[in-house]
Parts: structure tokens; sequence; C-alpha cells
């Protein structure tokens, strides 16, 4: 079984900012594999996809994205999962709009739900697929424009990179981070 969380903060006031493409990613993975209605359990939203053949749980953490780490560490402690099993999808304001990124472990870079869910597993390997929504215009404050709405130019292009990162999700359940870091980090 794998694990895949996406980073977000629940809500309509949050829906279609750049902080929440990964819950956009989840709802696509959802879409396509068609998933059960997630339930609420683990501090979030948590539903079970069956992706090219693999038991694969969606989970969307309700507990903003600086403490997201509470409900990942409950959902991976209650199906007693590996860190190898889990991949969370989040934002990243330092890579360009519509760039993915892989890694199998790291820093946060930034990112404070990433970090959150990093310092709770207690471990850095933790792979992760990180979406560009960047860059910060001049005199934005990140946090600010990380809240923020993707413009109208912008959108087109932040559909076609959600369905290449829920592609980009499956790939890494069939196979593995090195081949998805090889696949999409170019």
């Amino acid at each position: 079984m794998k694990l895949v969380v996406g980073l977000g903060n629940p809500g309509r006031k949050y829906e279609g900012t750049r902080h929440n493409v990964g819950f956009a990613v989840l709802h696509e993975l959802a879409r396509r594999n068609h998933a059960a209605r997630p339930k609420t359990n683990f501090q979030g939203e948590i539903t079970e996809a069956e992706i090219r053949s693999q038991k694969t749980l969606l989970l969307w953490p309700h507990t903003f994205m600086n403490l997201s780490g509470a409900s990942v560490l409950a959902a991976r402690d209650f199906y007693k999962l590996e860190s190898a099993q889990l991949l969370v999808v989040c934002d990243d304001f330092n890579l360009p709009l519509e760039k993915l990124r892989f890694r199998g472990e790291g820093s946060s870079g930034g990112q404070k739900g990433l970090a959150d869910v990093i310092d709770r597993l207690g471990s850095e390997a933790v792979s992760r697929l990180r979406i560009g929504v960047g860059p910060v215009p001049p005199n934005w404050d990140p946090a600010d424009f990380v809240l923020s709405r993707f413009t109208k130019e912008e959108l087109s292009v932040v559909e076609t990179t959600i369905i290449t990162a829920a592609d980009a999700v499956e790939d890494w359940v069939a196979q593995n981070i090195e081949t998805c870091m090889n696949k999409y980090n170019g």
C-alpha cells in the first residue's frame, strides 16, 4: 500500500490558491481513478484508490498547511507504513510555474507544511513532489503570494501542470522515486 498526501489548507477561502496545488493533484487522482468519496479521519480526509493495480491512500490534511505533519503521522502510524511508501505533494514558490521536482529526501526547502511533516516523522527521508508556483513577484511577501490565486493567464498552465503531476504520482506508485526523478526533474 502507498500513501499520497496532498498539502493545502481546508475551506473555500483557500480553494484555487497556489498553496493548494497538492489538494488539486489529489482531487485529480481521485477523479481519474474512481476513488470513493473521502471520509473524515486522521485530522483530514482520506480515501482509497486503485492506482495502476496498487492500493493507494489519498490524504488531504485539514490541519492547515503548517501543521500537516500531525495528520500524516496519524495515518502513517495507523497503516504501519514505511517512509518509502509515502509521497508528499506540495507547492514550491522557489520553482517556476509548471516545473515539477521529485526528491527522495532532504530539507523542506522552506515549505512549512513539508517541514512539519519531516519534523513529526523524525526523518528527512520523505519522498516529495514539489510543484512550481513561482516566482514570487518583487515586493510580494511569500506568505501572501502562496495564499493568492492564480492569474487568468496562469490558469491553463496550472490545469495542465496538475494533470502532469497526477501522471507523475501514478508513475511513483507503480515504479519508484529514482525513475520519477529521472523522468520529471529534467
